[in-house]
């Protein structure tokens, strides 16, 4: 085997509460995540030594600047720092959206260089790897639905959540995940998500109450700053979305639907106004 080619999900955030700042200077998180079947492609080729990335995506670094190219490090080096690869990123996630783009393509190196290099790490040692790349990278690994604690790298998996449909919409600007918790009041958070209640409606696959009870504490400082998400939230809902919130720090922002042609309605008329608009739906964990 020379080669190996993946599809690496995106996530969006089905809930995320802030509940305090770390000695370190992170943030604890209290988070589900959710993957979605909106996916890059990566392609890892085995070589006899030294690393290269190659993707003509804007805005993304084809060196060592990209995360896929430090998992790729990071595997290798956990290998004893022997052979090399090439990896070829073909992108559709947004950028700098909260759709965890990046984290997902580094989960996907990680897997794909483990088939390459006959599976020398088990599930469990290919997530501590993917802990010291990046706090959603452990999540990326299997996707599904889970709760994540800390960084966001403490995962509780929960029931199967696939086949709610989804619609994502990516306004024409970047957010800055460090800006965001920089300016992140953790006294003036509003409403906050109420976890187990939403857990316990995934549990029983209540889409409506699930939708109804979303909360992203992160949008007191993204939606503050651009007006356009609160007003992209506010069409979902009247375009029949179940519910609609922003994913991670932003910007892109979905709707959660019940019905196909509303979704579709949803998705045709975002796209006379955005270029980035995905249609796509909640997909189940991978585990190998």
């Amino acid at each position: 085997m020379k080669e190996v080619t993946v599809e690496t999900p995106a996530k969006i955030n089905l809930s995320l509460d802030v509940t305090g700042k770390r000695q370190d200077g992170y943030h604890n998180l209290e988070m589900i995540m959710q993957s979605i079947s909106l996916a890059d492609r990566v392609t890892v080729e085995k070589r006899g030594s030294g690393l290269s990335i190659q993707c003509e995506f804007p805005y993304v670094p084809n060196d060592s600047r990209n995360i896929a190219w430090k998992a790729a490090e990071a595997f290798l080096a956990a290998c004893g720092g022997k052979g090399g690869v090439r990896i070829v990123l073909e992108k559709k996630i947004p950028v700098a959206a909260g759709l965890a783009g990046g984290s997902t393509n580094a989960a996907g190196v990680l897997k794909a260089m483990n088939r390459l290099f006959g599976k020398p790490f088990g599930q469990e040692q290919l997530a501590r790897i993917a802990r010291r790349i990046g706090a959603d990278v452990p999540f990326c690994l299997q996707g599904g639905t889970a709760l994540a604690r800390g960084i966001g790298d403490e995962l509780t998996y929960l029931p199967d959540f696939s086949g709610v449909r989804v619609v994502v919409v990516k306004p024409p600007f970047p957010v800055s995940t460090p800006w965001v918790y920089k300016n992140l009041n953790l006294h003036a958070l509003g409403e906050r998500p109420d976890t187990p209640a939403l857990i316990a409606a995934i549990e029983r696959r209540d889409v409506r109450a699930l939708a109804r009870g979303m909360r992203n504490v992160l949008e007191s400082v993204t939606a503050k700053a651009h007006s356009e998400i609160g007003r992209i939230m506010e069409t979902f809902l009247a375009l029949g979305a179940l519910g609609s919130r922003m994913s991670g720090s932003g910007s892109a922002v979905f709707g959660l639907f019940d019905d196909d042609a509303l979704a579709e309605k949803a998705f045709m008329r975002f796209r006379e106004t955005y270029k980035d608009v995905f249609y796509t739906e909640t997909i189940g964990r991978e585990v190998e």
